[in-house]
């Protein structure tokens, strides 16, 4: 399964991560980087740390998961 994670730094410059499943790829970076701006000129979020006030970073992240069947 494959993951868009948004990173932004709050105002206690501290890391906040939102995921959103299943992403459109290949990925448009004007896309993401005009919607992290957007998230943050409407306060859409906001965090423990305070509101973010700006981009850290954006990746795609893949986690494979393999079953091992035990012996009972």
């Amino acid at each position: 399964m494959k993951k868009l994670e948004l990173k932004f730094l709050n105002q206690d410059g501290k890391t906040v991560t939102y995921s959103l499943e299943k992403p459109v790829e290949p990925v448009d970076t004007a896309t993401i980087t005009s919607t992290m701006d957007e998230i943050i000129a409407q306060d859409a979020f906001t965090s423990s740390g305070g509101n973010l006030v700006s981009k850290k970073s954006a990746r795609i992240v893949e986690r494979n998961v393999t079953e091992i069947d035990l012996p009972s």
